[in-house]
């Protein structure tokens, strides 16, 4: 495939990118004909020690972040169904936006997410924290967890915590899941597929999502069992061991792109 081909490849995820970093796609598409004609005037912009993608998306963030331009809020109308994620977007600042979206949207590992923003590990789990927490003010909730490691269970608490969200509950068994979850009617749930008694994971959140619909993230050392099934929805997934500003990033996106039972989608289902 030549360069031309590979970049054109590339283009409707890039456009997708520039529509929720700048707030239009009228606004976004103008910084992607920028990087374009950059390109053409200086091929050598996209390094050869660099996957392309990752040059192109680099390319455009260093042109949007050279200008100063409006905030989210001001651009086209979102599709219908989106206006919950369009406001959600715009309560995070440029940058942790930019780093929140590399992951959670884009699925850029976290190492090619810093090289795309320019910045080493460090900066990058901040700006992963900074868009966590920002999300976390206007959609903080309550939590349960289905880990039957100790140490695991402790790790996933903290993460979740340091974003400004409540842990209500660790269960260790799919019968303590399905308990938990009926009491305390959760915003989130993290879970694993293989519990301490020999119970399922999977068969808990279920059982729970043929009653209530929430949000999961399956955290787990066997993704192959989740995905060679019949997949829950709406669901995630984290394979161990893992990245902690993955997990963050997830546990945002999860929430952040959860629009139902929003004000939005009430006034539709009644239109």
């Amino acid at each position: 495939m030549s360069i031309s081909e590979e970049v054109t490849s590339h283009l409707p995820y890039l456009r997708r990118f520039a529509r929720a970093a700048t707030g239009s796609q009228e606004s976004g598409d103008a910084y992607v004909a920028s990087v374009l004609e950059a390109i053409l005037a200086d091929p050598t912009i996209l390094p050869e020690d660099r996957s392309l993608r990752v040059g192109l998306y680099r390319t455009f963030l260093k042109i949007v972040n050279s200008i100063k331009w409006n905030d989210y809020g001001r651009g086209d109308a979102s599709p219908s169904g989106l206006d919950a994620v369009k406001r959600n977007l715009g309560v995070l600042a440029p940058r942790p936006r930019q780093a929140f979206l590399l992951i959670a949207v884009e699925e850029f590992s976290p190492r090619e997410a810093a090289q795309v923003l320019d910045v080493d590990d460090g900066e990058l789990e901040r700006l992963i924290d900074e868009a966590g927490r920002q999300i976390a003010r206007q959609l903080a909730t309550d939590v349960v967890i289905i880990e039957d490691e100790p140490l695991i269970a402790l790790d996933l608490e903290r993460l979740v915590t340091s974003l400004g969200h409540r842990v209500v509950k660790i269960a260790r068994t799919e019968r303590q899941a399905i308990a938990a979850v009926r009491r305390a009617r959760p915003g989130l749930i993290l879970a694993d597929i293989q519990l301490a008694d020999g119970s399922s994971g999977l068969d808990a959140v279920n059982e729970i999502l043929r009653t209530f619909s929430v949000p999961v993230i399956f955290v787990t050392a066997y993704p192959q069992r989740l995905l060679t099934g019949t997949r829950p929805e709406p669901t995630f997934l984290i394979t161990k061991p893992f990245q902690a500003e993955y997990v963050k990033a997830v546990i945002s996106q999860a929430l952040f792109f959860d629009v139902r039972d929003r004000p939005e989608q009430r006034s539709l289902a009644m239109a």
